[in-house]
This record gives structure tokens, sequence and C-alpha cells, in this order.
């Protein structure tokens, strides 16, 4: 995760929330997950499916598989969640992602690096979802994913 945090500030300026181990999502025997929010700043006019496809070969680079099963284990899952105030919706990429608002891992360390935030689309902060949220999983906080960078 903090190798990919370090790849991902090749790209832009990077802030990085803590990591934080969830629950798996999908087959509860999978081993517990490690999430991280990265804000990516990039350069004005940037394309969000260029973004997507960086992140999918740093996903490759990691030993992920281009197919595999549903939900299933990964080294790295890299999500473009928003794209500042974007909403795209084509066949390969829709933003702002549709789990955003529906996953604790998701929303917890989102909320650690943007809480007033007010999605695309939705009319409360990410704070006031992830209270709100109706989701069991449980997420732990373990610490810096790594400083930011500049």
């Amino acid at each position: 995760m903090r190798a990919a945090i370090a790849a991902l500030s090749k790209l832009g300026r990077t802030r990085a929330s803590s990591l934080w181990r969830s629950e798996p999502f999908g087959d509860p025997a999978q081993p517990w997950y490690v999430n991280a929010v990265v804000e990516l700043e990039l350069r004005p006019g940037a394309d969000p499916h260029a973004l997507l496809r960086e992140l999918r070969a740093l996903e490759r680079a990691a030993g992920r598989p281009d197919a595999r099963a549903r939900n299933a284990p990964r080294a790295l899952d890299l999500d473009l969640l928003l794209f500042g105030g974007a909403v795209v919706a084509t066949p390969d990429l829709t933003v702002p992602h549709p789990g955003l608002t529906l996953r604790r891992f998701v929303l917890a360390p989102l909320a650690e690096l943007a809480p007033e935030l007010v999605p695309p689309g939705e009319t409360r902060s990410v704070a006031a979802l992830l209270r709100d949220l109706d989701d069991p999983l449980r997420v732990e906080n373990l610490g810096p994913g790594t400083e930011d960078r500049r």
C-alpha cells in the first residue's frame, strides 16, 4: 500500500489518509484488507480516463491479473472515487464511484482527509454519510500511510 501511495506521488502532489484494516466485503473467509484514500493533485485539464489507465498499470505492476473473480483477494485494488466535482458515466468508468457512499472502508479514510466534502449528487458531507452509514463491516485505523508528498 505504501509503495502504491509513493507511486501515485509521481503523478502529482498527494495527501494520504491513515491505513485502515477492514473486514472483507463479499466472502468473509478472506483475510482482512488494508485500505486508504489518497488525494492526488493533477495538472489542470487532466483526464479521468488517463488517470484510470495509470491506476490499472500500477495494479498490474503489483501483480494483479487482468482477469479475476469479483471481490476476490488481490495484491492491489485502486479505485477512482472522485475526480474533483466531475460526474463521469462511461462503460469503463463511473465517477463518483458507485460504492462511495455505501462502504465504511471507503468513507472512514475519506472522512479523515475531507470530512466536509459533499460528493457530487449528494446533499450530505462525507462525515455525515459516515455517521449515518448502515454498514456492519468493521474498520480499524492502523495509523499513517505516508507523509504528504509535494
